[in-house]
């Protein structure tokens, strides 16, 4: 499946930015889909995952203030960041995988978009 994210920008930090990623897929709506993100000088984390019908969970530090959602009729995953903070600057990714259960082990997706930078001032 092929995925393109968008959405990323400046903000300050306390601020709000949604990111969204496309495909022009129809078997977009098969895959479980997943953010991540890498900032400069680091690994790749994972950020948010949601499964075919919704059911979501997220990294533990970014619990309460990013919501990952899905909208099927529009092959769309959507990031939404809420008080952003200066570490929250990164390049954010989306994935997408067949693994049945949640994961949040990269290796496990197995289709990627290109980043989209986010960068948070202070």
């Amino acid at each position: 499946v092929q995925l393109q994210a968008s959405g990323g920008g400046l903000v300050q930090a306390g601020g709000s930015l949604r990111l969204s990623c496309t495909s022009p897929d129809r078997t977009f709506r098969n895959y479980r889909m997943g953010w991540f993100r890498q900032a400069p000088g680091k690994e790749r984390e994972f950020v948010a995952g949601i499964d075919r019908s919704g059911g979501t969970y997220y990294a533990d530090s970014l619990k309460g203030r990013f919501i990952i959602s899905r909208d099927n009729a529009k092959n769309t995953v959507y990031l939404q960041m809420n008080s952003l903070k200066p570490e929250d600057t990164a390049d954010y990714f989306c994935a997408a995988t067949s693994v049945v259960g949640a994961t949040s082990q990269q290796s496990q997706y197995y289709y990627w978009g290109q980043g989209t930078l986010v960068t948070v001032s202070s």
